[in-house]
């Protein structure tokens, strides 16, 4: 019944929305759930970017679009004050600093932002707060396999979650 339910309903927030996708940019491939498991999320829970999420509003199971997303509408305008060198002593003693790796830093006020090491040399890490997808378009294919609507507890946490529940603590 509940899959009747999904079948009929439309894309809207509240609902735990299961696609499968392709994204590309330039024409080249970043990433695609195609060969794997689908992708599943919560609608207006921004768990996506806002750009594919308001193009998906509406549409029901079955439906495939193909979704163009400008910067301002996926990861944001690149900022060029974004990125930063530090010094090695900045990081603990354990890790190693590697280009291409992400990492979360805190904010004086306690936020954590993630960050990716974009540069090594020496001592000097350059590190960028940009996404990597930050000022691209984004071109996804979608398909909606399936809908439901989200639990209270996926609503209170902003996620959907599996049959084992999130996987972490929340307060």
């Amino acid at each position: 019944m509940l899959r009747a339910m999904a079948e009929n309903s439309n894309v809207a927030d509240g609902m735990v929305v299961t696609v499968h996708y392709t994204l590309t940019v330039d024409g080249n491939l970043v990433e695609s759930s195609r060969d794997g498991k689908p992708f599943e999320y919560l609608h207006g829970a921004s768990n996506i970017v806002p750009g594919l999420e308001s193009a998906l509003t509406g549409k029901t199971v079955g439906e495939t679009l193909d979704v163009t997303v400008q910067p301002d509408l996926g990861y944001g305008e690149r900022e060029d004050d974004a990125t930063q060198v530090v010094s090695r002593s900045a990081f603990p003693d354990e890790f190693t600093p590697q280009v291409g790796i992400q990492f979360f830093a805190e904010t004086e006020d306690g936020e954590a932002i993630p960050a990716f090491i974009t540069g090594v040399d020496g001592d000097d890490i350059t590190v960028d707060f940009n996404h990597p997808l930050a000022g691209q378009v984004l071109d996804f294919s979608v398909e909606i396999l399936d809908m439901r609507p989200a639990s209270e507890t996926e609503l209170e946490h902003g996620h959907p979650h599996g049959a084992g529940g999130c996987g972490h603590d929340h307060d």
